[in-house]
Order: structure tokens, then C-alpha cells, then sequence
């Protein structure tokens, strides 16, 4: 039996005690973490999800956090002048495959249609509108979902969020979100948050790529 799930914004071909590195996870050493984004599963009948299957379940044990072998980045212009080379060494963690789950779907359908079912289809366009981090000047759709994957899933959790932090997860996401600047990301949510959009609006006017001059 094995399955294919997007973890950390990464699909793998797994299955039972196989051993994966990924990228890093937020958890601790020996914690266990599970994965809902299971796009394909063969347990001896294929079943394809569109794109996920509803109720599978991929969930594994976090064995350690590491750092991947060192990339050399060279960047030349020619006939410029220009030439700069870096480091970088991909943040880790590898994590022991436990169970691969495709049950649970129905039980989660039948848990949604309640009584109150028109006021909350409201409820939810509202905090889908409300949460949608691409509306911080700098943040483009894969940053966004590489902050959701964290557990930065919205402008209240952003605003509180530590700069350093931010940067750290960036870093760890891969040399083309490395060199990305959070500084003002959770000033821009934090007005985000509390509705002040024409605030918000007025302040990425001034400002270029959300970078403060």
C-alpha cells in the first residue's frame, strides 16, 4: 500500500515505515504530525483525489531536524561586472511514515449539513476574504501557502508573528523565498486584522514591494 502527499509544499510517494526527508516541520523530535493532502492512494484499488481525497490521512513521526548537503548559488551578468556567490543549506526534518488512512471521508460529510447551514456558507466567505494573505504587500500566492503550512494561516496569526520567525521559515522554504524581506508583513496585517483597509490601502501606495523607505 502506498500513497502520494503534499507535505510541505512537496507531493512524495510513500508508505508504511518508509523513512522521507522533508522540509522542515514545525514539531518537536519523536512528536507525531499527519498530513490530510493525500492526492493519490493504492491499496490494491487505486483511488484518485480531485485534487485531495476527502477523510485519507497520511500520519508520521518526526525522528530529528537537520540541514541538507550545501547549494552553491553564482549569479553572473556579463559584461557588468557582476558576480555573487552563496550558500545555502535546506532546514530538514525526517519523518518515519506510521499509517496511510483512506477511511473517514463519509463520517466527515455527514458532520456537515446542520440546521444553520446559510448563515455559515456566510461565515466562511467572510474569513476566507478576511485571511487571504496575498493582500500583505510582498506576499504572492507560495509564500502565502508556505506560511499556511506553518500554521501562519491568518492576519491575526501574522501580526503576532516574530520577524525573525517569518524570515526563518522563508529560509527554510528555499534560496528563492530566502532573500524575501518580512519586516513590514505583520504591521500590514496587523491593519488587515482590525479592518483598517484604507489604512492599509494608503500605506502600500507609499511604499514599494512592502519595504519601508
Amino acid at each position: 500500500m502506498y500513497a502520494i502527499v503534499e507535505i510541505a509544499g512537496q507531493q512524495f510517494k510513500v508508505a508504511k515505515d518508509q523513512k522521507v526527508f522533508v522540509n522542515r516541520l514545525q514539531g518537536e523530535e519523536g512528536s507525531k504530525v499527519s498530513f490530510d493532502k493525500v492526492l493519490l492512494v493504492d491499496d490494491g484499488k487505486v483511488t484518485i483525489g480531485a485534487p485531495a481525497i476527502e477523510g485519507a490521512e497520511v500520519t508520521a513521526k518526526i525522528l530529528g531536524h537537520l540541514k541538507g548537503d550545501k547549494v552553491i548559488v553564482f549569479k553572473k551578468k556579463r559584461r557588468k561586472g557582476y558576480k555573487k556567490k552563496n550558500g545555502h543549506r535546506q532546514f530538514l526534518s525526517e519523518i518515519q511514515i506510521e499509517s496511510i488512512s483512506v477511511s473517514g471521508a463519509k463520517k466527515k460529510k455527514e458532520a456537515k449539513p446542520k440546521a444553520e447551514a446559510a448563515p455559515k456558507k456566510e461565515t466562511v466567505k467572510k474569513a476566507v476574504k478576511a485571511d487571504d494573505l496575498k493582500k500583505i504587500e510582498g506576499i504572492g500566492p507560495k509564500i502565502a501557502d508556505i506560511f499556511t503550512a506553518a500554521g501562519i494561516d491568518s492576519f491575526a496569526k501574522l501580526a503576532k508573528a516574530d520577524v525573525a520567525k517569518l524570515k526563518e521559515i522563508l529560509v527554510a522554504a528555499g534560496p528563492r523565498y530566502a532573500s524575501k524581506t518580512p519586516d513590514s508583513w505583520p504591521k500590514q496585517a496587523k491593519m488587515a486584522a482590525d479592518g483598517k483597509w484604507d489604512e492599509l490601502k494608503k500605506w502600500q501606495d507609499e511604499v514599494k514591494g512592502g519595504i519601508e523607505k
